[in-house]
């Protein structure tokens, strides 16, 4: 024979259940650590946004600047971080020569770059163009092909520094682009035979030697033919990538005046002029 509960009996186990849930409710919530959260976002920066000398800071650090510059051309690299650049100012205080970012893997152009690369050329600047490279992403002579069709192309003006590979750490996941450092050796090879190939033009290798060796074993097979671009932030170039016995360029600061990046070129005027002559 079934048994029915009384109405004082059901009101009861509700109001239990009701306070079981409440106590549940008034508990302290877990939150997540300040680590895991930044794990689950990392702060990647967004594609196209790379320049020269990003990672050179947090890899490398800064140990001063060079004091003593009589044989030295000053000289800037800019990207669309920079938008547009007051060239006479730039003038005014001794820089000769510019590279502007032209393009970076096979999806993003500088949309600054106009202004960037003939606003210094108006001024009386030798100037040329850059590529930063994406390894990841497209294979070295499509992305060669990219640059020379977007800005990087080369002419015997003499106001136009050949094109240059800007190669080092990956700003969008693992430094070395998730490649093995003789696939890396290839990879570069082959932007720079379809770079020559399209321009008839050596291109400038720009990269870190602390990157370079970790990423293509220190390779030496590049260094005669193509200028180097060092990069490091202190009072001397420091130790050179293997094979090179002399730098081109050097990349001494990230914080310069007026646009930040300021470079030296390996001697006076006469030799940016015979670089851009060929």
């Amino acid at each position: 024979m079934p048994v029915h509960r009384s109405g004082f009996t059901r009101l009861r186990a509700f109001t239990t259940v009701a306070a079981v849930l409440l106590a549940l409710l008034s508990l302290p919530r877990a939150t997540p650590s300040a680590t895991a959260a930044t794990a689950a976002v990392p702060d990647v920066p967004p594609r196209g946004s790379a320049h020269m000398g990003m990672g050179v800071l947090a890899h490398d650090g800064r140990d001063g600047t060079p004091t003593v510059r009589s044989l030295w051309t000053e000289g800037v690299d800019v990207s669309s971080h920079q938008g547009d650049v007051p060239w006479s100012t730039l003038w005014d205080s001794g820089v000769r020569w510019a590279y502007a970012k032209a393009t970076e893997g096979t999806y993003y152009r500088n949309p600054y770059h106009p202004q960037q690369y003939n606003g210094s050329y108006d001024v009386g600047m030798i100037r040329g163009a850059y590529h930063f490279a994406t390894p990841d992403r497209t294979s070295g002579a499509a992305q060669a092909d990219y640059f020379a069709d977007h800005g990087g192309a080369w002419s015997r003006d003499g106001m136009t520094l050949p094109g240059v590979l800007d190669i080092e750490w990956n700003p969008y996941g693992d430094a070395c682009y998730g490649k093995s450092q003789s696939a890396m050796v290839s990879w570069i090879g082959d932007f720079l035979d379809r770079y020559r190939e399209r321009t008839g033009r050596y291109a400038v290798i720009y990269t870190a030697t602390s990157w370079w060796k970790q990423c293509t074993g220190n390779h030496t097979g590049f260094a005669a033919d193509h200028p180097l671009w060092i990069a490091r932030y202190a009072s001397t170039p420091g130790e050179l990538p293997a094979g090179w016995d002399f730098y081109t360029m050097w990349q001494y600061t990230s914080t310069g005046p007026t646009v930040g990046d300021h470079d030296l070129f390996n001697g006076t005027i006469d030799r940016v002029r015979a670089l851009a002559l060929g």
